[in-house]
């Protein structure tokens, strides 16, 4: 009579991302067969041994640079490396991470935030600030993550091919305290250097206009490399990938009249100037 094996499950309240998991056993896999202990493995890479073991248990996500010195020493020959994307994607909040895939198809992104400044124009410093004054409270450790997560999408401004993006932030965005006075500076600076790219309009919508169609709250529209445009918005947490056509053409309206209604990026600029010499 044959037998089965019987399938290993893993506990409801495991909450480890699964792409966590599989590179961890990888990492074990390839660390074994090259005959080292979890302890020569630190070493060989720079890392502590805790570091190690939480990798390998799928606790901890590897960050590139684990990730480029374990390739060599264990000569895994990029069976590591090629996973690196999806580690990273799971440090996202999960109801993001549907959005963040498509993101990095992206060919053109125009983005509206009447409160914040959209994430792939901070700076860590006001991530950092906003991550820390979430509620319910985030541990040091998921704090870390998400940070690393946000700057690693800042990239999407910085390749090739370039990504056509535009940014129009409301007026308060410039002026409500995240973190402190220096957060806000560095904030303000970093707007200004990230406006005077080719592939990057940034544009403040005053806070006199009275109302407009993005007092209705935050989105954000973007076409892939198909061509094909999508819409996401998020509040509170939830976020919402809109692929239906006539809500993201009703999105696509809406973000032409919100562009007539803003300043100019040359306006934009010297607001965000004036508000920086003020403060």
């Amino acid at each position: 009579m044959g037998t089965s094996r019987q399938k290993k499950q893993r506990p409801k309240d495991d909450d480890r991302p699964g792409i966590w998991v599989g590179y961890g056993k990888l990492v074990k896999l390839h660390r074994e067969r090259a005959g080292l202990t979890q302890q020569q493995l630190a070493e060989a890479v720079g890392y502590s041994y805790e570091q190690v073991a939480s990798i390998e248990q799928g606790r901890r996500p590897a960050k590139s640079a684990f990730t480029d010195s374990a390739e060599t020493t264990l000569n895994a020959g990029g069976t590591l490396a090629v996973l690196q994307d999806d580690v990273d994607l799971a440090k996202l909040p999960a109801f993001f991470q549907d959005f963040a895939l498509i993101e990095t198809e992206a060919v053109s992104r125009y983005d509206f935030d009447p409160l914040l400044i959209p994430g792939l124009l901070q700076t860590e410093e006001y991530a950092r600030a906003l991550f820390s004054a979430h509620c319910p409270p985030l541990s040091e450790e998921i704090i870390e993550q998400h940070l690393e997560a946000r700057l690693s999408r800042q990239k999407l401004l910085t390749r090739t091919p370039m990504v056509e993006t535009c940014f129009i932030i409301g007026e308060s965005a410039l002026t409500s305290m995240v973190g402190s006075d220096e957060v806000m500076r560095g904030q303000r600076q970093h707007l200004l250097t990230q406006g005077a790219k080719r592939n990057v309009e940034i544009q403040v919508m005053p806070s006199d206009r009275g109302f407009h169609p993005g007092l209705n709250g935050p989105m954000v529209i973007l076409e892939t490399l198909e061509h094909r445009r999508v819409g996401y918005i998020e509040s509170q947490d939830v976020g919402l990938v809109i692929t239906d056509a006539a809500n993201v053409s009703a999105f696509g309206l809406r973000y032409g009249k919100l562009r007539t209604q803003a300043l100019n990026a040359e306006e934009s600029a010297r607001l965000i100037e004036r508000v920086a010499g003020e403060a």
